[in-house]
């Protein structure tokens, strides 16, 4: 079993949810978006990068603009709208939902909600 080709696979899978989890807390550039996911170790490259934004913004989860650089071209900054929040609300719910599967699956055991 490729363990590194399932895990590339399940960082596909959750990029649109970090993308917009991003975005929710502060406008951001393509490279500055690159930076974060780097940070948190899901490495993402350009090519893969720009057509998720370019598909979230086709579906109104995202809008950008144009902001002078002072270090070279004009940056594109992607900023998300009400309907990227809303979105985003529903996939933090999906998130909590997989979370507690999978928790469940592991263990053997009731939901971790289902607990509190």
């Amino acid at each position: 079993m490729n363990v590194d080709n399932i895990k590339a696979q399940m960082r596909k899978g959750i990029l649109e949810y970090c993308i917009l989890s991003i975005l929710s807390r502060n406008d951001a550039y393509a490279s500055g978006i690159i930076a974060e996911l780097k940070e948190a170790e899901m490495i993402v490259v350009e090519g893969t990068l720009y057509p998720i934004l370019s598909r979230q913004k086709n579906q109104g989860l995202l809008t950008y603009r144009w902001e002078e650089s002072k270090q070279g071209p004009p940056r594109k900054y992607y900023s998300i709208t009400d309907a990227g929040r809303q979105c985003l609300e529903q996939l933090d719910e999906v998130w909590a939902e997989l979370v507690d599967q999978i928790h469940r699956i592991r263990s053997g055991s009731e939901s971790i909600y289902q607990s509190l």
